[in-house]
């Protein structure tokens, strides 16, 4: 199996970035349909259209409508079309982006990506996570290429909450471990091969910017403002992990989101967090030494990311409990999913394990 790494063409980060969107559009054409939803068109549209103007592009904007599922998909298919679209702009959290990534690919047209927050690895990546019109996952759509151009305005993602940053380091948590897994087991990535070492190294200075400065950018976020350790943590939450996961290697703690994502009572938390948790469940599962079991659960504790199932919402208690976690260990297991890019045999009954001794943990590091 050959080694793979894929990245953006372009990547742009950096205060008021997004002034500057007209001129990374230009060079695909003058008509970008714009996707965005209506809290990002409020607080951004008049930006984005005032830099489309400048540069002679014909924006058209319309509204995301909250949920990445094939029905919105072709709905806004039908309407590049009928704009003669030239470029799709996505603009926004990672559901609109991971939208707009698949209607560019759908159109056959260039894509451009502007997170309005940092809180997942979405935007680099050649693929999209498609949900359920309930928002259960539904399946991943992979795309030959990663985005043409992504452009990541620091101060616009420093306002945002801080919650959203934070979610951001908790699925950059699981870059490493799910990318040491990978590579380990030789297992394809999706790039199409195996791990790289520039991947590897990519991953591994991802977790070692969180540990650094993570806690630091959650106090700057929290007060609207960007230091140069916010900086630091954009990159790590974005591109850092971004080429860590698609170059690198998923593993089990994106499986065990998955796996969350059947339970209604954790519909309310955010990707990150999810993955967060599915970290220290993919760790139980390996049998990581405690030293490195207990850096993570401090850096989750320290940033406030959860660590207990009550964290995430689920308060079942008894055999209600036990039947919950068995769906989402069995859901974990689903055929295909990326838990088997494990080193060692996994089902349904060692992730259930793992699950509740993750919970367990958590609730003694708290308590």
């Amino acid at each position: 199996m050959l080694k793979v790494i894929q990245s953006p063409s372009k990547y742009i980060q950096g205060p008021d970035a997004l002034y500057h969107i007209g001129k990374y559009a230009k060079p695909f054409g003058d008509r970008a349909l714009i996707i965005a939803d209506k809290f990002v068109m409020e607080l951004v549209g008049s930006t984005v259209k005032d830099s489309m103007s400048q540069y002679d592009v014909n924006g058209h904007f319309e509204t995301f409508n909250g949920e990445c599922t094939h029905k919105e998909i072709n709905r806004l298919i039908e309407i590049a079309k009928s704009q003669a679209s030239l470029v799709i702009v996505g603009v926004g959290g990672g559901k609109t982006l991971d939208t707009a990534k698949a209607v560019a690919y759908k159109c056959h047209l260039p894509v451009i990506i502007s997170p309005t927050i940092a809180s997942t690895d979405a935007p680099t990546s050649a693929l999209s996570v498609i949900y359920t019109e309930l928002g259960a996952f539904d399946s991943y759509l992979f795309y030959p290429s990663n985005p043409n151009v992504v452009v990541m305005d620091t101060n616009i993602i420093a306002s945002a909450p801080a919650r959203l940053l934070v979610s951001g380091m908790g699925d950059a948590l699981a870059t490493y471990f799910e990318a040491r897994a990978c590579s380990s087991a030789q297992k394809k990535t999706m790039a199409g091969g195996k791990t790289t070492l520039a991947a590897l190294a990519l991953a591994e200075l991802c977790f070692k910017t969180l540990l650094e400065d993570g806690y630091k950018a959650k106090l700057a976020v929290s007060r609207g403002v960007c230091t140069p350790a916010v900086e630091n943590i954009i990159e790590a939450n974005t591109y850092l992990s971004g080429i860590g996961f698609e170059s690198a290697g998923l593993a089990a703690a994106h499986a065990i989101h998955n796996g969350f994502t059947a339970l209604e009572e954790c519909h309310g938390m955010y990707h990150g967090e999810k993955v967060a948790f599915g970290t220290l469940v993919q760790l139980i599962l390996e049998n990581s030494p405690q030293e490195e079991i207990e850096t993570c659960l401090d850096f989750c504790a320290t940033v406030g990311l959860p660590i207990t199932l009550e964290e995430l919402g689920i308060t079942a208690e008894g055999d209600d409990l036990k039947e919950k976690i068995m769906e989402v260990a069995e859901l974990s297991c689903a055929e295909g999913e990326t838990i088997y890019n494990m080193p060692f045999h996994v089902d349904s009954d060692r992730v259930f394990a793992a699950i509740l001794t993750a919970d367990q943990l958590g609730k003694e590091w708290l308590y």
